[in-house]
């Protein structure tokens, strides 16, 4: 699957502080070998180079529970 800009994800990567969080895709980037990594915004902080198979889709109904906080 792959993501675009705005689309809400969920980080798995055990080696980053934001591993397990909810954030919005700030940017794509395409490699010259087809790979595309993001740039992630956090409420906390960004991470970037990140690979496609370490995003999974955000579950809507946890984003409206959020926002309701």
């Amino acid at each position: 699957m792959s993501f675009d800009e705005d689309d809400r994800v969920v980080l798995n990567d055990e080696h980053s502080e934001f591993d397990g969080e909810t954030g919005t895709i700030t940017q794509t980037m395409e490699s010259m070998f087809g790979d595309v990594t993001y740039t992630i915004s956090f409420e906390d902080g960004q991470e970037t180079g990140v690979p496609e198979d370490s995003l999974e889709e955000a579950d809507e109904e946890a984003d409206a529970d959020e926002d309701e906080e």
